[in-house]
């Protein structure tokens, strides 16, 4: 019987092993995909905030007027003044319109008596 049980015990032992091996490398291959995603965000992370000084670069000020006043011609694009802003209570909003009932139903009121009771639903 003891022997049987040692058997069983080193079995067990063995299928422990087995299945914690196994984990390690699961456990090792997410830690190399993780690793690779993180060097792809900072990737990402590097290229926007390329991107980000480029737009910054094309949208000085000085460049703007100076295509603005190149293109004038074609595009007839005038520099912004104080008197072509409004405030906004001049902004006419549209009224809501009224929604049809489409099917009504009939509300029926409720007494104290009936609210103490039960109440009966027709």
């Amino acid at each position: 019987m003891k022997s049987i049980l040692f058997v069983l015990t080193a079995l067990g032992v063995f299928g422990l092993a087995l299945w914690a091996y196994q984990e390690n490398y699961r456990t090792q291959q997410v830690l190399k995909e993780t690793q690779s995603l993180q060097r792809q965000i900072g990737a990402a992370q590097a290229r926007l905030a390329i991107l980000q000084a480029e737009w910054a670069y094309l949208n000085r000020p000085d460049r703007l007027r100076e295509l603005a006043d190149l293109n004038f011609e074609r595009l007839g694009l005038l520099p912004l003044r104080a008197e072509q802003f409004g405030r906004a209570d001049q902004i006419a909003y549209a009224e809501d319109p009224d929604l049809p009932i489409a099917d009504p139903i009939e509300l029926q009121a409720i007494t104290d008596t009936q609210a103490l009771g039960e109440v009966q639903i027709p």
